[in-house]
């Protein structure tokens, strides 16, 4: 016991405040990571590759396996290089991410001016029998779909929404991508869901429902042969909505904790 609390008062006396701080700023690094890819398929997939290195780490030691145990304590260079390949989406997202005023456009993403505009737009768009599909980007960067479509730096309006999906405009066909209050881009391609619909619900609708099964962002989506309108989140959809409970909707799903209100599939 003494040789033990020996041992311990030694690597105490040789560890001073910078290496306290070394620490901390790893850690803090790492923590960052995490919260930049949270909510992204990346970080199911950087959980899984950790759980495997730990699990053969351990097996390698406890086994006693010389070979695995020189490979693993060898491949840090190449797995840090395989995992910047891996992850090079989420980490341009990421770092984009950094670089715009994150906190404050993400309060101003689900700001009730903006629901309110969106809402109205969206129940005379359906009155009219003009299909739309618009998506709100919260945490996780839709760079990559807005690179899809037409790059538009403005202010979301009924009158601008109204022109971009009036039947047979050359952008009526994509989405409109909002981002930080703002429209960042029209005609934007989205992956498709494969989730089987009900009849009346076309490709806006798969569209809208499968940008929402990889993202954490909310759509929008106005029927053209219905008039329906539905909103899309989590790879869940909620359909006919009128005005009153499709902007208490956009307000409670665009809220910071609007994972876990609790709303189910109607």
């Amino acid at each position: 016991m003494g040789d033990i609390q020996s041992e311990l008062e030694a690597i105490f006396d040789r560890i001073d405040a910078i290496d306290f701080l070394d620490v901390f700023l790893i850690a803090l690094i790492i923590y960052g990571a995490f919260l930049l890819l949270r909510g992204t398929a990346a970080i199911a997939l950087l959980r899984g590759a950790a759980v495997l290195l730990v699990g053969v780490f351990i097996l390698a030691r406890v086994l006693d396996l010389e070979v695995l145990d020189f490979l693993i304590r060898n491949s840090l260079t190449g797995l840090i290089i395989a995992g910047l390949i891996i992850f090079q989406p989420e980490i341009r997202r990421a770092l984009e991410r950094i670089g715009r005023t994150g906190l404050r456009g993400w309060a101003q993403a689900g700001s009730s001016d903006l629901v309110d505009t969106v809402a109205k737009t969206a129940m005379e768009l359906a009155l009219q029998r003009h299909g739309a599909l618009i998506v709100f980007e919260r945490e996780t960067g839709l760079q990559n779909y807005v690179e899809t479509g037409i790059s538009i730096d403005g202010k979301p309006s009924a009158e601008l929404l109204g022109g971009i999906f009036y039947p047979n405009s050359p952008l009526h066909d994509g989405a409109v991508i909002l981002r930080e209050g703002r429209m960042a881009a029209a005609g934007c391609t989205l992956p498709l869901s494969e989730t089987r619909l009900p009849g009346e619900m076309g490709l806006r609708h798969r569209a809208g429902l499968g940008v929402t099964e990889g993202t954490d962002a909310v759509s929008l989506m106005v029927s053209e042969e219905t008039g329906m309108v539905a909103v899309a989140m989590d790879g869940r959809l909620y359909t006919r909505l009128d005005e009153p409970r499709l902007i208490e909707l956009l307000q409670r799903l665009l809220s910071p904790d609007g994972h876990d209100q609790g709303i189910g599939r109607s």
